[in-house]
């Protein structure tokens, strides 16, 4: 197997932490506050074992396709199933897994690049894939790009969990605001339903700042929804994270259509002295819908060999004094 390598950018605000397997992001370090912003799994080698794709690279399709199928031009691809009937964030063994190149590190910036081989979990073309972090100021970027030699459906994204808190206990003293008045709301597997519903004075109503805690009791359960962004400026405003803990606020941005709000319900992870549990983090996952490879009205997840992937998306960093 091929080496696990961890590697740190960093500037006088920030120090990121990625490591080599999945492409994925260990540690957001805000050196204003000495508080790492995101959960990680300690031991490196932790990342080929979980299921909760802490931190993580997803693809080659983020979130769920329906019955693990799609068709381009009237052929038939099946995938590979890991969600009952679905095919989560790319299959059994999707990006989170697999050891990806370092191509360019620099003190600002790193740039890992891997190659989906076709047929990769059941999806046609061969699809060079790169995953970009850099830091200017207080700002992190996260880029994907991606070029295949055959049509075939891209949708990646980062699986970090954010706690902006420097006891790790819970996300309840977090508030959200998500710039959004859609939401895509899911049938009983998981995956939306086609329909586009609004949220105002709904429960998945975030268009002012609301207590993750407070939302949560009301729903009685967490959120894993697909909230559909507002496109109002080059590089849209998706969400602002705060806890009232450490006065610490993550600003996000994105290119990217939708936003998967997930108040991590199902995470669940123990090896030795590690564990991680339920509410521990929320996942704000920038993003095209899920199952757009099946639903015409969703924007499309069809990338042809005349194009390029790109998906960016930008969080700025600040806090309260």
């Amino acid at each position: 197997m091929s080496q696990i390598k961890s590697s740190i950018i960093e500037n006088q605000f920030l120090r990121i932490k990625s490591i080599n397997i999945g492409a994925s992001l260990y540690e957001v370090f805000y050196k204003s506050k000495k508080i790492n912003l995101i959960l990680n799994l300690g031991n490196y080698k932790n990342y080929l074992i979980q299921n909760a794709y802490v931190g993580s690279t997803c693809g080659r399709v983020v979130n769920r396709i329906r019955n693990s199928q799609f068709s381009i031009g009237g052929k038939k691809y099946n995938l590979v199933a890991n969600e009952g009937k679905s095919s989560l964030h790319g299959g059994i063994d999707n990006f989170s897994y697999r050891i990806w190149k370092i191509e360019q590190l620099k003190k600002n910036k790193i740039i890992y690049s891997l190659l989906s081989p076709d047929g990769d979990e059941g999806y046609p073309g061969n699809l060079n894939i790169q995953c970009h972090y850099e830091i200017q100021a207080s700002s992190l970027s996260i880029k994907f790009l991606a070029k295949t030699d055959k049509s075939t459906h891209v949708n990646i994204a980062n699986h970090a969990y954010w706690n902006l808190d420097k006891v790790k206990r819970n996300i309840f003293d977090h508030d959200l605001k998500i710039n959004s008045a859609t939401y895509l709301p899911n049938k009983k597997d998981g995956i939306p339903s086609g329909e586009f519903r609004k949220i105002k004075s709904t429960i998945y109503d975030f268009n002012d700042y609301e207590n993750l805690g407070k939302k949560i009791g009301l729903k009685k359960e967490g959120f894993d929804a697909n909230y559909i962004i507002k496109n109002n400026q080059k590089l849209p405003f998706v969400a602002s994270l705060k806890s009232q803990s450490s006065k610490i606020k993550a600003d996000f941005f994105s290119n990217q259509p939708g936003c998967q709000l997930y108040t991590s319900q199902f995470l669940k992870f123990k090896k030795g002295k590690k564990v991680l549990f339920p509410f521990q983090g929320v996942c704000l996952e920038t993003q095209k819908y899920p199952n757009a490879a099946n639903e015409k009205k969703f924007s499309s997840t069809l990338l042809k060999p005349s194009k390029e992937y790109y998906n960016e998306t930008k969080i700025n960093f600040s806090h309260e004094m």
